[in-house]
């Protein structure tokens, strides 16, 4: 059983789930799929082929699902996928996927959307990501599982975010950040590794020393060539998974280049 307030529109296509709760004047469309014990507090719109997880929270103003931003879109039927527990604070909006871009926007599990957040079409945002407030991924965006983005920080479209990195707020990101890493500024650099959340996640001491190594290795050396230095890291370090997890990351095709420290920053 749903508790709908009166004044919420609903359509009877919609597939709701045990538990939900819809607040006055929403409006959920006739493609939107809503898991258990979701909560839509008031003036939210769900519309579009979307899917909400079971036990999310959305928040008012939220606009989920409406059409993307992309000039090529002609209503095409592309996909929102919402992860279990995930928190969309007020104004947040989120765009499903386009033809062009694989068709699916799909953001994780317990993320926390903080105010006026937006996620564009064909991100993949991982588990427990933290957007702060107002900061904004463009179309194509990949984020990494334990990510935080803080606040009016955008990043451009096709740029990687690895896993557990942290972008300082009012940054502008334009190239790939490595797992781990720590990157801010107008343009935004690697200022080091994200410590604070790896010791917060647990890692172990001599894991984030290796990690630390590592970084040392491959960006505040200047020869041999960055590519022998990620040679020597994967022989050296490879044992390791976060050092692993980098290697692979850097390693992988990508439409951006890569983010590196300025010159002369220490890591």
């Amino acid at each position: 059983m749903a508790d709908v307030h009166p004044t919420a529109i609903v359509d009877p296509a919609a597939r709701i789930g045990e538990g939900v709760s819809i607040g006055p004047y929403c409006v959920v469309g006739p493609d939107v799929e809503l898991g258990d014990e979701v909560v839509l507090k008031s003036h939210v719109v769900v519309e579009g082929h979307s899917q909400v997880g079971a036990r999310c929270r959305v928040y008012p103003f939220a606009a989920v699902g409406t059409p993307p931003q992309d000039m090529k879109y002609a209503g095409e039927v592309t996909r929102l996928v919402i992860g279990e527990g995930t928190v969309i604070r007020e104004h947040v909006t989120l765009h499903p996927g386009t033809v062009g871009g694989g068709g699916i926007t799909r953001v994780g599990r317990n993320c926390l959307l903080m105010i006026a957040t937006h996620i564009a079409h064909d991100c993949i945002v991982g588990d427990r990501v933290v957007m702060a407030n107002n900061a904004t991924l463009g179309g194509h965006v990949t984020v990494g599982d334990d990510t935080l983005i803080g606040g009016l920080s955008a990043v451009h479209q096709f740029v990687r975010i690895g896993h557990g990195a942290m972008i300082g707020g009012m940054s502008g990101v334009e190239h790939d950040v490595i797992p781990f890493g720590l990157a801010m500024g107008n343009r935004a650099r690697l200022n080091g590794l994200n410590v604070i959340g790896l010791k917060r996640r647990g890692m172990a001491r001599t894991d984030l020393q290796t990690l630390r190594g590592a970084y040392q290795t491959l960006f505040e050396q200047d020869a041999p060539t960055f590519r022998e230095r990620l040679d020597d890291v994967a022989a050296r370090y490879g044992d390791v998974e976060a050092v692993s997890q980098v290697v692979e990351f850097i390693r992988t095709d990508a439409d951006r280049a890569l983010c590196h420290p300025q010159q002369g920053n220490a890591g």
